[in-house]
């Protein structure tokens, strides 16, 4: 689907209408995109805060719990594709209707049923995954309104939704000391109603879509190595944000003993930050080039993962993890900078591609962190093998930006 935006009747052809971002596309739209996006992340982790909990009612083994945050993230990988299908076939905004019917029908079931067993917790974890795959319908959405001088800028407000994960943190667990932690399931009801309502009165496809293409026509960009390179970055700087987000309050409960709320606190300090800079990110990408950005991104991110596998105190294990997610935080602003840069006419299956290798890196870091604590009574293997990939992304990075430089005709810096 090509990179649409909103031109306002192209005789209104002033400097001010063609440069301005707010001019530039459709706010109504934008604001409708990162609603959604914002409470489809909020419940598609809300296993997370609630997994101490969870694991203690069910008497879940480390690796179990592991798996337990990890199989949202994993089942959003896939979805997304689905997902960034459905957007170029069916529209992002008819797309997204569907995917909260079906998050909504499912939480209030797994409410009024309850959930009483290792199996049901993964059961719930996939449906959760049609929130994570919202990623898919969401930056679509706002996407299609803004010519490429403001991708980063419309991407990473439409992004920053992934804060959701902030109200997850915490709200969670106060509401589970409160009701219980199956009554929460049936509370994220309400919110995610009230934003299904305003996203149907707000959001808006934009004109000009092209006719849908052919199935296999789909999976063209898959043989573009660049298409691999851009989900090789995304794994890491998504997977590392999502897998911390799922994982923290596990750590910090067993790490260092902290009660689910405060645990709570202290993964929603983590995670505002990354999600705050995310559209600062893709700022700074539109400004200096994304491949620039994430270079940075990536040696940051490499130096406060590794440090946190020796931290020996809260306080220094909650600095690093502060700079780790601003860093990935950062880092998923520039990639997607890059991403309508390359694959302009196929940016909603793109973003499919690329959010799905996201979410794998989350599935990844979040289950290996569970799996480290069984076998060798620590996190800190885990988070030093993710600090290893951000290096070799980091590499990775170094060899083709000199060609993508060259080569890519977008008119935005690279």
């Amino acid at each position: 689907m090509a990179t649409a935006y909103w031109d306002r009747d192209t005789q209104d052809s002033s400097p001010a209408a063609a440069t301005s971002f707010w001019k530039a596309g459709h706010a109504p739209t934008l604001i409708a995109a990162f609603l959604y996006f914002d409470l489809a992340f909020m419940v598609w982790v809300l296993l997370g805060p609630l997994a101490p909990m969870i694991s203690k009612t069910l008497l879940l083994t480390p690796a179990e719990k592991g798996l337990m945050v990890a199989t949202p993230t994993l089942a959003g990988a896939f979805l997304r594709v689905v997902n960034g299908l459905l957007v170029d076939r069916i529209g992002p905004k008819r797309s997204g209707a569907i995917s909260q019917i079906i998050v909504i029908a499912g939480l209030f079931c797994a409410w009024a049923m309850g959930v009483n067993s290792f199996g049901g917790t993964l059961a719930l974890g996939v449906i959760l995954g049609f929130a994570g795959a919202s990623f898919a319908i969401a930056l679509p959405l706002a996407s299609r309104w803004y010519p490429a001088e403001h991708q980063g800028k419309a991407m990473g407000l439409a992004g920053m939704g992934n804060s959701g994960t902030v109200l997850a943190a915490l709200f969670a667990p106060m509401l589970a000391k409160l009701f219980g932690w199956n009554a929460v399931l049936g509370l994220a009801c309400i919110p995610l109603s009230i934003v299904f309502v305003a996203y149907m009165l707000m959001a808006k496809d934009a004109p000009n879509a092209p006719p849908a293409k052919r199935l296999v026509d789909y999976f063209e960009p898959l043989k573009q190595a660049d298409a691999w390179w851009l989900m090789a970055f995304y794994s890491v700087t998504f997977g590392g944000f999502v897998g911390l987000a799922a994982s923290l309050p596990i750590y910090f409960t067993d790490q260092f003993g902290l009660t689910p709320v405060i645990a709570g606190y202290c993964t929603a300090a983590c995670v505002f930050a990354g999600s705050l800079v995310r559209p600062m990110g893709g700022a700074l990408a539109d400004r200096i080039g994304g491949s620039k950005a994430l270079m940075m991104v990536f040696v940051v991110a490499a130096l406060a993962l590794a440090g946190v596998g020796f931290a020996p105190t809260l306080a220094s294990a909650l600095g690093l993890f502060v700079v780790a997610m601003l860093a990935l935080g950062a880092g998923n602003g520039s990639v997607f900078q890059l991403v309508p840069q390359r694959f302009q006419a196929e940016i909603g299956v793109m973003t499919g591609l690329v959010g799905m290798a996201g979410g794998v890196g989350g599935f990844y870091l979040a289950s290996s962190l569970g799996l480290a604590k069984q076998l060798t009574g620590s996190f800190a293997p885990g988070f030093l093998i993710f600090a290893g990939l951000a290096v070799a992304a980091l590499i990775g990075l170094a060899l083709v930006k000199g060609k993508w430089r060259a080569t890519w005709t977008s008119g935005a810096r690279i």
